[in-house]
């Protein structure tokens, strides 16, 4: 703001009278945008927008990092031609059989 004890206000009352109407039209806008950010549905939406971005970004990275490990899991199963490669594909699945076959009967066990 500018200094006006030195100089004299050479505004006619209705320049004033417009001046004050236009700044407290200013102030009760940002009274209310104020209102409006403090205001509690607002908080929780810009919170749960947070988190819903959050969210998302996680997934997304998650995405990507599960489809690189496919990728290479399979470049170590397949051939660069598309054919299986038996010698790693087989101990996998006796290994996988295995682990099903001792949950299976872990199971079994915890019934009786």
């Amino acid at each position: 703001m500018a200094d006006t004890s030195s100089t004299p206000d050479t505004r006619t009352p209705a320049e004033i009278e417009a001046d004050i109407k236009r700044r407290r039209e200013t102030l009760a806008e940002t009274l209310d945008e104020i209102g409006v950010r403090v205001h509690p549905k607002t908080i929780v939406g810009d919170a749960k927008a947070k988190v819903v971005s959050h969210v998302d970004n996680t997934l997304g990275r998650a995405y990507v990092r599960a489809n690189r490990v496919v990728g290479e899991v399979k470049s170590q199963m397949v051939t660069e031609d598309g054919a299986p490669r038996l010698e790693r594909i087989v101990p996998v699945a006796l290994v996988v059989v295995g682990v099903v076959g001792l949950l299976a009967l872990g199971s079994r066990r915890r019934k009786r």
